[in-house]
């Protein structure tokens, strides 16, 4: 059930990210004069959007909840939705009840545009494609059979439901009109409670779960869709949203420079990359997971502390009726949008509060990593008798390299021979199935310099490596096929130094250029569908959606890794930037059957020498994304990225961010 709901929380992903639409033309529409027809014309348009939520919840979860993406299912999801809105339509109600229209409970007259009638449908689509997509029928029905069944379907099950909601659905509303009146009667308590609950179910993923009983039409609250549609009460619309923009915008960036300050010298400047980053996503979109993953299981009780001055922040802005909304996260943008919104109170208040929560949280972060000793980025033990290196013991030698070295460091990590089921990999990560993931150490695995460990279920674990994780794959494996004993020491030893590295070549202060990679629609790494792509764990770039399959070169360099499977390569510049060339999105698992690579390891390019034809269809029908990605994998020895397009429709030739060293 966890998983299940968690599949739903990233699901909903898709139809919010809708919403920023609708904020910007809200937004721009009351900022302009009120008595200007564009400005009219533009809240028009935002409330379009807002007023189609529940449908587009549908599709996004008939979408993202299917094992195959296909377009078949959001069908599905569309006829799921429309079954019961129309059937349990208030005149419909009364026909099939033989009363009259205003005798029909009025429950009835929330069903359309109700945001659980949205994701119902679109759960039910999704189980009803998943199990039927490809189904034959007998000869004579054989036109129907496959993706074209599912809608049938959808319409005989949603016509069933009816049935049941048609008797059901008035005590099931009051029901959840009765809760969100419940929370409402608390005021500014219930929305510290949303709050500090909000944040402690992040890591589960179930918060987008809580998130749609208050920012949307579940239980009537509906802030969001209540504050960009300007109803409700000045003060108290928008009460849900308002204390996240001191969180977001000033206290967790604060914190992050809490963390970099207790960091040790050996690790800040490896630190510094990793909290600077994270901040300014949260400050200027509100994404904060790069920053709250950077701690949230290494030093869990400084999350605990995050979620109390989240809870407290919300509690503040809503006791003194200070308001604003966001459509996506409380960030900068989203800010400023909503500040002239009519139904706003006092939203530069909001700035004030922000600007406190800073002091609280890097005060209250620097007290905690210190009195408690909490191992947050940056203060992992460099003491050769550390117990997190020292938990096995396996042979060494003179030539192990430093592949070797960190494959036996997670190889211990997540249990040796007998913990493993199997060991795969992709572009940046170990794909691994164990016994049991609750054996992991993850201090053990994080002493291996990777980027980031992501436990998805009692078997599975992801571990970000990086570019080169093949070959950390291959030597995990060779450690596997030999069935290396884990074994506690019986003293602690020097745990054994990689070989020397040559002295890194990137050169201070050059600029280079990066254009697109293929014809298509530019996009902000952020919203690619990979959370470590989107979290930037690897790296910070950019994406394509291509529209034809041919793949050129981003920028000048040499061709430094072709990886076996053929969907990336590597390319280091003149200056040092290492940069990954990522074809679509999990495209490991084809093999390399839709690429043609037409460069080779050592090759020198120029930005738009072809790099590969590439079958986009192919992709596509496997139910894989075509994104094309180019990621700066060595960040820290970038100073700046200056952007110059950004969403828009892209050439070959188009430039797009110009990177300068440090």
């Amino acid at each position: 059930m966890k998983t299940y709901l968690q599949r739903m929380g990233r699901s909903l992903q898709l139809p919010v990210a809708v919403l920023p639409a609708a904020a910007l033309l809200e937004g721009i529409g009351h900022w302009l004069p009120q008595n200007w027809g564009l400005s009219q014309f533009l809240q028009i348009g935002g409330t379009a959007i807002l007023s189609q939520l529940a449908l587009l919840f549908a599709i996004g979860l008939s979408i993202g909840m299917s094992k195959v993406k296909d377009g078949a299912s959001a069908m599905a999801g569309v006829v799921a939705y429309i079954v019961p809105v129309y059937v349990l339509s208030p005149k419909n109600v009364a026909l099939l009840k033989g009363i009259n229209v205003k005798d029909v409970n009025p429950a009835f007259n929330a069903i359309a545009g109700n945001v659980f009638i949205g994701i119902v449908a679109g759960l039910i689509a999704a189980a009803l494609f998943d199990r039927f997509h490809e189904t034959k029928l007998p000869m004579a029905l054989s036109f129907f059979s496959g993706k074209r069944l599912v809608p049938i379907l959808s319409t005989l099950v949603m016509l069933l439901i009816s049935v049941v909601l048609l008797f059901v659905w008035p005590f099931l509303y009051d029901a959840l009109i009765s809760f969100g009146k419940f929370f409402v009667g608390l005021g500014a308590v219930g929305a510290g409670l949303f709050g500090f609950f909000n944040r402690l179910l992040i890591p589960t993923g179930l918060h987008q779960a809580l998130n749609q009983v208050f920012e949307f039409n579940i239980a009537g609250i509906n802030d969001i869709g209540n504050f960009w549609a300007n109803k409700g009460t000045k003060g108290v619309t928008g009460m849900y949203l308002a204390g996240y923009f001191p969180v977001m915008m000033f206290g967790l960036p604060a914190g992050a420079l809490a963390i970099y300050k207790n960091a040790l010298p050996e690790r800040k400047r490896a630190t510094a990359g990793l909290m600077m980053a994270g901040a300014f996503a949260s400050f200027f979109t509100g994404v904060t997971e790069p920053l709250e993953f950077s701690f949230m299981f290494v030093a869990w009780p400084l999350y605990v502390i995050h979620a109390v001055l989240t809870g407290l922040s919300m509690f503040f802005a809503a006791l003194m009726h200070w308001t604003a909304g966001f459509t996506f996260s409380a960030g900068l943008v989203d800010y400023i949008l909503s500040f002239h919104m009519p139904i706003a109170n006092k939203p530069y208040m909001l700035l004030v509060q922000g600007i406190v929560m800073a002091f609280i949280y890097y005060f209250v972060f620097d007290f905690a990593i210190k009195k408690f000793n909490l191992m947050t980025p940056g203060r992992e033990p460099i003491d050769v008798n550390n117990t997190s290196d020292q938990s096995v013991e396996v042979a060494t030698s003179d030539d192990d390299d430093k592949y070797m070295i960190a494959a036996k460091k997670i190889y211990a990590g997540i249990g040796g021979h007998d913990n493993i089921k199997v060991i795969d990999n992709c572009t940046t990560r170990l794909r691994l199935q164990l016994e049991d993931t609750g054996k992991a150490n993850k201090s053990q695995i994080m002493s291996a310099n990777v980027s980031g460990i992501n436990v998805l279920d009692k078997t599975n674990i992801q571990i970000v490596v990086g570019t080169e994780v093949q070959f950390v794959a291959d030597a995990l494996k060779k450690l596997y096929d030999n069935n290396v004993v884990v074994s506690a020491p019986a003293a602690a030893q020097k745990a054994p130094e990689p070989k020397s590295e040559p002295v890194s070549d990137v050169k201070s202060g050059e600029t280079d250029t990066f254009y697109s990679v293929a014809n298509g629609e530019l996009e902000d790494i952020e919203k690619v569908s990979d959370p470590t792509f989107a979290q930037k764990m690897l790296g910070d770039g950019y994406a394509v959606v291509p529209t034809d399959g041919k793949i050129v070169a981003p920028v000048d360099g040499t061709i430094t890794t072709i990886f076996p499977t053929k969907h990336a390569l590597g390319i280091k510049t003149d200056n040092g930037l290492e940069v990954l060339v990522h074809m679509g999105i999990d495209t490991v698992q084809l093999k390399g059957e839709p690429f043609e690579i037409k460069v080779s390891d050592g090759q020198k390019v120029q930005h738009g020498d072809q790099l590969a034809q590439v079958d986009l269809k192919q992709i596509t029908d496997a139910g894989k994304k075509t994104d094309m990605m180019v990621i700066i994998t060595n960040m820290p020895s970038v100073a700046y990225m200056k952007y110059g397009v950004l969403n828009q429709e892209v050439k070959l030739d188009k430039e797009v961010v110009k990177v300068t060293t440090k």
